[in-house]
């Protein structure tokens, strides 16, 4: 059986780098952090660019990822069968909710944006498809967790610090998670209360396959104004995101339920 090839681990530990500092990193930062020489960086780099892996920010010289991977990215979530079933559902639930809308799924211990459909307005916002969002801060990332047991994260030592907290409101202990998990499958949905971002709120519920299995979730999210009333989260937009999650899951293959 023929071995791994170094310099390719090498390039893909520099492309997960770069790809979780979006303003860009210095050749020094890189060579420090994976602990290589710069030379060796420096020539991967030249490499990467040259297909179009990587670009170099001008004149500051930081490197970040180039189109190339973006592309590379996209022709797999087209592929995905998730994203292709959820495509009408997702585009109908902005409309009814008049808000972004979602659909996640878990990779490496984080939700993978897969799919997103700008609110229905002229406002200016920014695609987040291939995005990853934590769980344990996102309402996508609770209803992910609360119906995947494999996606629970380990149980810390004594003396680990908590959960990164985002906002005053994220829960950053795991205790509190678990009992808010507990409430997520007892409602069969999630909510999100300015725990990533301040301001701004967010409904998600899980989508499963033909075998009972949650593979992926879809949610919106939107302001606290638009989304919030006297009693907490607008019950008629949960409504929606239920709708849509169990739509998209009969699209897989789901029982009713």
């Amino acid at each position: 059986m023929a071995g791994r090839i170094q310099s390719i681990e090498r390039a893909a530990a520099i492309l997960r780098l770069l790809a979780g500092g979006a303003r860009g990193l210095s050749l020094a930062e890189i060579s420090r952090t994976l602990e290589l020489p710069k030379g060796t960086v420096l020539g991967i780099l030249r490499t990467l660019q040259h297909v179009g892996f990587v670009e170099q920010d001008q004149p500051a010289g930081h490197y970040r990822l180039g189109g190339g991977v973006l592309r590379l990215g996209t022709r797999y979530l087209d592929g995905n069968e998730l994203r292709t079933r959820a495509l009408n559902w997702a585009d109908s639930l902005a409309g009814r909710s008049g808000e972004s809308v979602r659909i996640g799924t878990l990779h490496e211990r984080h939700v993978l944006v897969v799919h997103h459909v700008f609110r229905p307005d002229d406002s200016r916002q920014t695609l987040e498809v291939g995005s990853l969002l934590p769980l344990h801060a996102t309402a996508l990332g609770k209803a992910l967790l609360a119906f995947d047991p494999l996606a629970l994260p380990d149980e810390p030592e004594p003396d680990a610090p908590g959960l990164p907290a985002y906002t005053a409101r994220t829960l950053t202990s795991r205790p509190a998670l678990l009992a808010e998990l507990d409430t997520v499958r007892a409602n069969g949905w999630a909510p999100e209360l300015e725990e990533l971002v301040e301001g701004e709120v967010g409904i998600a519920a899980p989508i499963r396959d033909r075998s009972g299995t949650t593979v992926g979730a879809i949610g919106l999210s939107g302001a606290v104004e638009r989304l919030c009333d006297d009693r907490g989260l607008r019950m008629d937009q949960v409504s929606y995101v239920r709708d849509a999650a169990r739509s998209i899951s009969r699209e897989l293959g789901a029982h009713p339920w």
